[in-house]
């Protein structure tokens, strides 16, 4: 029997931050991954501090910001990718009233250090924008599917990885381990996002699976260097390439791309650009979302060495890092998770 502290069940972005700290602390691992859930490989990757819809702060960004860039840079280095892209994030205003809006917000404790108080005029022939744009410090683009891909290749070369489906059915409990078939450990992690829902163990948390579909334009003429935001976030990617998204499904759960989320993504697109482009891609993926916007994070009632991380919904490179550290200190050093996170909030 092989013997590890821990297996990991998923490793999109939750899985990687998590097997990071383990990484960190010298424990021993393995992860399974049979590549059904896309959340993280359609991820835009777009860390922002702000929600732009409401001028607000999200939460405990400032912490999450502290732990996640450090993370990535720590994998870009061990790896030898380029993940971090750091760009800023322009908010268009539609009117003097928004204006108004975003210098009340920018005065505020949570939000000074990450909302500019400089009107960026538009400059460009393209975009329809009289009242400017506000601009987000502190912002950039994880390339999440850059680093699932190297970070996939590196546990394969270090023997971590089995990219199979995982056997629920499997696992066996006795003297406080868990067997897995040919594999000893002490706890096992799920991150396995919307797969959860078929977890046997974790399948009553009230994750609400939600499709989200984004498109990839080549817009030779366009050229900026900034992420718009204005009713759909355009994403610059290099070489006059941009992500536009992202949509909002949950009704049609699969992964499979669909012609209404593109019209309504063009729909919107059309509104804020005005120059010729070409779709060169579309993506589809399930997120996993919570109805309070927090992730899932805790223990098994019954068996003590079975845990979940999950739910990091639309801000996962920011949110990542910073429950999976909760949940490793929560195992490893006996310290509370936050109640806003921990699962034990659903229970009756």
């Amino acid at each position: 029997m092989k013997q590890v502290d821990y297996i990991v069940v998923g490793i999109g972005i939750a899985g990687i931050s998590f097997c990071e700290y383990l990484k960190a602390n010298n424990k021993s691992f393995m992860v399974f991954d049979d590549v059904s859930q896309k959340s993280s490989t359609v991820a835009g990757g777009l860390y922002n501090p702000v929600v732009l819809k409401r001028f607000t702060s999200v939460w405990k960004s400032k912490e999450q910001l502290g732990l996640a860039l450090p993370l990535y840079a720590n994998i870009e280095k061990e790896l030898n990718v380029k993940l971090d892209y750091k760009i800023p994030v322009y908010r268009k205003f539609a009117s003097l009233e928004e204006q108004n809006d975003w210098f009340s917000a920018s005065d505020k404790p949570l939000l000074s250090e990450f909302l500019s108080t400089r009107i960026i005029k538009n400059n460009s022939p393209y975009i329809e924008a009289p009242y400017g744009f506000g601009e987000v410090l502190e912002t950039g683009r994880i390339d999440v599917k850059t680093m699932i891909e190297a970070y996939k290749s590196d546990l394969i070369k270090k023997e971590a990885l089995k990219e199979r489906p995982f056997d629920y059915d499997a696992l066996s409990f006795k003297n406080d381990k868990v067997s897995y078939r040919s594999i000893d450990a002490t706890n096992v992690v799920f991150s396995e996002g919307c797969g959860v829902k078929q977890n046997p163990f974790f399948k009553d948390l009230p994750l609400n699976p939600a499709k989200g579909e984004l498109v990839v334009i080549h817009a030779p003429d366009l050229k900026i260097e900034f992420v718009l935001k204005a009713g759909v976030f355009l994403i610059p990617l290099g070489d006059d390439k941009y992500i536009v998204g992202a949509t909002y499904e949950w009704k049609d759960l699969s992964n499979s791309i669909s012609l209404n989320a593109k019209e309504e993504l063009l729909n919107k697109l059309k509104k804020l650009i005005h120059c010729p482009f070409e779709v060169i891609d579309q993506l589809a993926g399930i997120r996993p979302t919570v109805k309070d916007r927090r992730p899932l994070v805790g223990q098994h009632k019954v068996h003590k060495n079975l845990f979940v991380l999950n739910g990091l919904g639309t801000r996962g490179v920011m949110i990542g890092p910073y429950v999976a550290k909760q949940l490793y200190n929560f195992i490893e050093n006996n310290e509370a998770l936050e109640s806003a996170i921990d699962i034990a909030r659903f229970s009756s």
